[in-house]
């Protein structure tokens, strides 16, 4: 006689407990994908507004392309770049923005950090002057580009008007090379000192005080608490802002260019000696209309911040490390 086993059908689980068990799993998904919600705009926006023009810039580089007619390009290889190489002017752009670079930032950040050692003590209206030190970062370029070459102007400039008492003559700072980029980084260093006055004196205050009191204790004078204290709290800022100003040394336009004033501003006055190389990009890209030409200095532009970055970064991690 065959025994059949009787099975017992599957039981449901309750509605209470399906309820319990999707909410537990909706809670796991959110644990999960939330953080990536939260900065998925950031990537959104950088991959339309940033990596996008990248890579197209990068295949425009690599064709003819004529503002004229943007949407016909003949394809050229490196040929732009090659181009690039043997021009002269491309590498007269590159000299002056080193040079402009250099004399603008290297005096900017050293006055930024007096300025922000000076406004880390506990002066009488200091809210006052931590107010007043950025007010040039946010007087437009414009404005400031104006009014400074007025200042620099060659026969009623106040500036030549101040050296007239120490016997020098006119000086023409529009028409000549180191006296336009000198007064082009005085522009540049009015403007940003203020700014990175500001960063350094938020690093300072983060530095902790019983460092200072020990160092006071050990008999250390103001600047040797300075330059054994707060130096070194200092060395990841100042790698922050050298980095910073190289960039924004390398894209150095509007100053630049407001200072020329007529004629064609972006050559950089008629001998091209103070254009730099944002200039010579605008030059070639809309006063030449060569498209690609342009996007090969645009590239050229990105590669050459990449080598300076990474050179500062090595510079300080062998600092760091032989610290």
């Amino acid at each position: 006689m065959a025994i059949t086993a009787r099975t017992s059908p599957t039981k449901k689980a309750p509605p209470r407990q399906r309820a319990d068990t999707w909410r537990t799993r909706r809670a796991r998904w959110d644990l999960k994908l939330s953080p990536y919600a939260f900065i998925s705009p950031f990537f959104i926006l950088f991959a339309a507004f940033g990596l996008y023009p990248l890579i197209w810039t990068a295949w425009m580089s690599l064709h003819r392309v004529e503002l004229s007619n943007p949407d016909q390009m003949t394809w050229l290889g490196l040929k732009n770049f090659t181009d690039l190489l043997s021009d002269s002017h491309f590498w007269n752009a590159f000299t002056n923005t080193f040079t402009i670079g250099v004399i603008s930032t290297v005096p900017q950040l050293l006055i930024a950090l007096g300025l922000a050692h000076i406004l880390n003590y506990k002066l009488r209206g200091r809210t006052f002057f931590r107010i007043a030190v950025l007010t040039p970062y946010a007087t437009s370029v414009a404005a400031s580009a104006i009014v400074f070459a007025q200042l620099f102007g060659r026969d009623y400039g106040f500036i030549n008007w101040l050296l007239s008492f120490v016997g020098v003559d006119n000086i023409d700072f529009t028409n000549s090379k180191w006296p336009a980029q000198i007064a082009i980084s005085v522009i540049v260093i009015w403007r940003w000192t203020g700014y990175n006055a500001l960063i350094y004196l938020a690093a300072m205050q983060a530095i902790p005080q019983d460092l200072y009191e020990s160092a006071a204790m050990d008999g250390a004078s103001r600047w040797q608490q300075f330059w054994n204290v707060t130096i070194p709290g200092l060395r990841p800022t100042i790698v922050f802002t050298v980095i910073v100003s190289t960039i924004g040394a390398s894209q150095l336009f509007g100053e630049p260019m407001l200072f020329g004033g007529g004629g064609s501003p972006e050559q950089g006055g008629a001998d091209n000696q103070y254009q730099t190389l944002a200039m010579y990009f605008f030059e070639r890209g809309f006063t030449d209309q060569h498209l690609g030409r342009a996007a090969a200095v645009a590239w050229a532009m990105f590669l050459l911040i990449v080598v300076f970055v990474a050179i500062n970064t090595l510079l300080a991690r062998r600092a760091r490390s032989a610290n």
